[in-house]
Order: C-alpha cells, then structure tokens, then sequence
C-alpha cells in the first residue's frame, strides 16, 4: 500500500501544522480534502486572514472545508462524504466527536507536541519549559474521546536548550512534527504500526497558558523564574511590576552568584539588568514598559533607570 492508496484528510490550523501538510504533499498523499478553522480578523484593519494550513492548501488546489463547529450534524455529514480512509490531526482547534472518529477506517492520527503520556493538553511546547524539562518531542497517536489518552504509534524526542524559548523550540518541533508523521505513515502503508498504550499515572496536564500565568514569584529560584520567562516567550510572556506599572521581561539567564532581597535590582548596565531571587539572580536582556517596544536592557535604560535596590512586584 502506498500514501496514494490512502484517502486522507487533514486537519490543522496555525503554522506549526503546515510542515506536516507539506510533508503529505510530498509524500504523494492521497490528500481529499484540509479542515482549518474560518478565517478570522487579523490586524489593525482587522480585515479577514486565511489560516496558514488554508493558504498551503489552496496553493496545491486541496479542497477546504472550515466549519464553525465541527460537531455539527451537517459538518459530519459533509466530512463522511469524502469517504476517508485516515485523518491527520494537528493543531485543529477543535475536539473531534464520536461521530468523526469513527468515520476513517485507519482512524484518526494525531500529531501531538509531547512524549506521551506526559503533558497532554494545549500546550505541552510551554509547560515543559516551565516545568524546566530537559528534554521533549513528539507522538503519534490513535485519537479517541479523551484528551490526548490514545494509544500511541510512533515518539520522536529532542533536547530543550538551557535558554530556548517556547517560539524557539515550537519551530523546531513543528520540523519534527513532520519527520515523525512522514514516519507514521510509512509504517502503517507498510502494516507496521504497533499502537502502545499510555500510562495514565505518568501524565501531566498541560492547559493553554493565560495572561496572568506569567506574573512573576520573585520568592521563587533564578532557575525557576526563568523558565518561566522563556516557557511563555513569545506568548502570553513573563511580567513584573514597577512602580505600579507592568513590567515585561524576557531574553534572561541565571546568574547563581548573586544574591540579594527577593525582587530588587542588584545591578542595571548594557549587558542586563540583575534581579535577586529566592535563590540566585535573573539576568534580564530586555524589558518592555505598556505602550513601548521590547528593548534590549542598554536601550531600555537610556529612557528609564533602575537604580540598585529597586524593587519589583
């Protein structure tokens, strides 16, 4: 059997899908038609953007499909009438029901940014950032009703850099996200996948990060602070108070030298800005004030001083 044999359809949403949509392009898949989410206002002009997995697909002249609510009796419909034999799954944006799961008779294949069982949920790229892991990858697996609970096909793994942020290692594992689903279909064309239950007590939920996650502990560890600055970089980001103004921090390292009163400035030059915590010191490369551009610390204190012993909320 080859990837031409198999109807498939795939549905994604943001950028870090389409490698993998690519990737299927590339490897003759039978593609039937792309589920995205409706293009929504985008911009100053809030004019009306396609999502990126729609603009790859209309390039290839693959039919698109964005229903409002997938669950819907006539999505349903709509989507058993392409008859196909495997879905692929990346970052849709919505929850499959029943009625969908069971349409393809491969079943439908998820690409998800963990090594499962560990951190299901939305977004796995950050909490393991923040929860300082070393290492994380991608898994394949069958979807069924639960949150990312099905039985996994093929784990792909990549070590997390010391200063790496959750933009940077999104990028690199939408990369892999692709060579691990090209590799998935290559096994099952050939009748290899061996599906592997997960271990529920190994698990960890990973919810969507919020704005208000970022506020910072400055009781806690240098260590802990910055993953927590570089696990919610780009988005929602990391943040502080100055004289009762929010303070955003980011591009930092630790320095387990210095110590001093939690939250106050231990020393502010071109090369960071020092901020004691409960352990330990975050280097901070650059700071954002409301209303202002992120600036490397040099820039940001030509405008704004910060004298030692300030202290921050």
């Amino acid at each position: 059997m080859t990837p031409q044999d198999i109807r498939t359809v795939f549905m994604g949403t943001p950028e870090f899908a389409v490698g993998t949509l690519q990737g299927l392009i590339d490897a003759g898949a039978n593609l039937c038609g792309v589920y995205t989410q409706p293009d929504r206002p985008k911009g100053r002009g809030k004019k009306l953007a396609a999502p990126p997995v729609k603009e790859l697909a209309v390039q290839h002249g693959i039919p698109v499909f964005q229903p409002t609510r997938l669950r819907n009796p006539e999505a349903v419909e709509e989507l058993a009438a392409l008859k196909p034999d495997l879905i692929v799954v990346v970052a849709y944006g919505q929850i499959l029901p029943q009625a969908v799961l069971d349409i393809p008779r491969y079943g439908c294949i998820n690409v998800h940014a963990s090594l499962l069982p560990r951190y299901r949920g939305a977004a796995p790229i950050n909490k393991a950032i923040v929860d300082g892991e070393t290492e994380s990858g991608i898994t394949t697996m069958v979807m069924d009703a639960g949150l990312d609970t099905g039985d996994m096909l093929v784990k792909r793994s990549l070590a997390i850099g010391e200063n790496e942020t959750a933009g940077q290692l999104h990028d690199r594992m939408a990369v892999l996200g692709r060579e691990t689903m090209e590799e998935t279909l290559r096994l099952l064309c050939a009748g290899e996948l061996q599906p592997e239950k997960q271990d529920d007590s190994l698990t960890c939920y990973a919810p969507m990060m919020k704005k208000e996650d970022g506020l910072i502990n400055w009781q806690q560890s240098a260590r802990t602070v910055h993953n927590l600055v570089r696990g919610l970089a780009p988005w929602p980001g990391a943040y502080t108070y100055l004289a009762g103004e929010v303070l955003k921090l980011a591009d930092t390292s630790v320095d387990e030298t210095l110590n001093g009163p939690s939250g106050t400035v231990l020393s502010a030059d071109a090369d960071g800005v020092r901020i004691a915590c409960g352990t330990g010191a975050l280097v901070v490369g650059r700071l954002q004030l409301p209303g202002r551009k992120m600036l490397a610390a040099a820039d940001f204190l030509r405008g704004r001083e910060l004298p030692v012993g300030t202290g921050l909320e």
